[in-house]
C-alpha cells in the first residue's frame, strides 16, 4: 500500500514537473517572437497602413497567452498519455510548429519583411494542422485545444495578406 502511495507520488510529481516544461518551453517560444515583436509596435508596425477590421493592438497579447497555454497543456496530454514511440511524431511536430510561430514573429516584426512572413505563415497554418491531426489519435483533448490557434493562426494570415498588399 505505502508503496503504491509513493509510486502514485512520484507520477504525481513527474506529471506536474511536464506541465512545467511544456509550459516554459511555449512561453519562451512567446519571449523569442516578443523580443522581435515588442519593438516594433510603437514605430514600424504603428506606421504601417492596416485594414480597417485589424483588431486593436492591445488584443493580442492576451489572445497570444491564452492561446500559448492551450498549446503547453495540449503537448503535455500527448507527452503523459503515451510512450515516447507513440508521442515522438506527434511532439515533433509541435515543435516545428512552435519554431515556425516564432520564426514568423521575427520575419514580420523584427525584419519588416510582410512578403516572407506571408509565405512563411503558410508553412506555420500548415504545421499546426499536422499538428492536430498528429494529436488526434493520442488525445482529441490535446487535438482540440489546438483548433483555436489554427483559426487565430488563420486570421492572422489573412492580416498578413491585407498589410502586404497595401504596404507594397
Amino acid at each position: 500500500m505505502m508503496q503504491d502511495v509513493e509510486q502514485l507520488r512520484r507520477s504525481t510529481k513527474a506529471q506536474a514537473i511536464g506541465l512545467v516544461v511544456a509550459v516554459v518551453v511555449c512561453y519562451g517560444a512567446a519571449l523569442l517572437g516578443n523580443l522581435a515583436t515588442m519593438p516594433q509596435i510603437p514605430t514600424w508596425y504603428a506606421g504601417i497602413a492596416k485594414p480597417p477590421w485589424t483588431p486593436p493592438d492591445w488584443l493580442f497579447g492576451p489572445v497570444w497567452s491564452l492561446l500559448y497555454a492551450m498549446m503547453a497543456v495540449a503537448a503535455w496530454l500527448i507527452w503523459r498519455q503515451s510512450d515516447w514511440k507513440t508521442a515522438k511524431s506527434p511532439l515533433l511536430w509541435f515543435a516545428a510548429q512552435l519554431i515556425l510561430n516564432s520564426l514568423w514573429s521575427i520575419l514580420f516584426f523584427g525584419m519588416q519583411k510582410p512578403a516572407w512572413s506571408m509565405v512563411e505563415v503558410f508553412f506555420l497554418w500548415l504545421a499546426i494542422l499536422m499538428t492536430v491531426r498528429a494529436f488526434w489519435p493520442v488525445s482529441r483533448v490535446a487535438a482540440g485545444l489546438l483548433i483555436p490557434y489554427l483559426l487565430w493562426v488563420s486570421f492572422a494570415s489573412v492580416l498578413n495578406v491585407a498589410i502586404w498588399q497595401l504596404n507594397r
